[in-house]
């Protein structure tokens, strides 16, 4: 189905004098998977922010399913869910207590049952009675991803999901991330600087500059249409200033 499930448009936010996203429009279709990448300070975190409903935008609007995010916000958010490595779980609560505090915050039933079956997804067991603290970078990686799975999100948002991972351990999340995705028919937009990463994963690309989305598309149209050979050469092309669509349109 190619029915939008996330719909941004004319999305703008301003600190006082400064534009950090200014009137960004895509959307995203059901079932697929989309990238938002951009340099640091392009502006792709607080167009995230916007779309989980942490910041209000200055100007435009976030419809998901449908439904405008800022008149809805409460009905939507149980059918979304979000992870960072950059956002810590409380370190002194082990992953259990962790996971079983999230959800019940979401409201869920079955909170035992749920957390056993995404310890096995994830390889969890382990470490469940450990306090998240003590973890490594690739554990706290897999809890929080395992933290966003607690309600079977629809759409699933992913900020960064294989930073500071070693190469066996985030090809292990992506494969994680793809089985998701295909039983669940979920819709995910994520963050990467890992342009291969955005290559494996997602179906189309949307590349920001200066608060603007400068280019987009699927990752290999992207990549014959700039005659590049992958898209991390796209992608410095368009934030060294020497392509996009404002180039191309001159």
């Amino acid at each position: 189905m190619n029915d939008p499930v996330l719909e941004v448009e004319a999305l703008t936010k301003r600190f006082g004098a400064v534009t950090a996203v200014d009137a960004v429009s895509f959307s995203v279709a059901r079932g697929s998977a989309a990238a938002l990448l951009g340099a640091n300070g392009a502006g792709k975190t607080t167009t995230m922010a916007m779309i989980l409903g942490l910041l209000l935008p200055s100007a435009g609007r976030v419809r998901i399913f449908g439904r405008d995010l800022a008149a809805e916000r409460y009905a939507l958010l149980p059918r979304m869910n979000f992870s960072s490595p950059y956002s810590d779980l409380p370190q002194r609560l082990t992953v259990r207590e962790n996971l079983t505090v999230y959800a019940r915050l979401y409201g869920l039933g079955g909170v035992r049952r749920r957390i056993e079956r995404l310890a096995e997804a994830l390889d969890l067991g382990a470490f469940l009675t450990r306090p998240t603290g003590k973890l490594s970078a690739g554990q706290r990686t897999r809890v929080a991803l395992a933290k966003a799975l607690l309600n079977d999100p629809e759409l699933l948002l992913l900020d960064e999901p294989s930073a500071s991972l070693d190469p066996d351990t985030a090809d292990w999340v992506r494969g994680v991330i793809e089985r998701y995705r295909a039983d669940c028919g979920a819709t995910i937009l994520l963050a990467s600087h890992n342009m291969a990463e955005v290559e494996r994963l997602c179906d189309s690309v949307f590349v920001m500059h200066g608060g603007r989305i400068a280019d987009s598309g699927t990752p290999q149209g992207m990549i014959e249409r700039h005659g590049r050979r992958t898209l991390e050469e796209v992608f410095l092309e368009i934030v060294r200033g020497r392509g996009g669509l404002g180039e191309a349109a001159q």
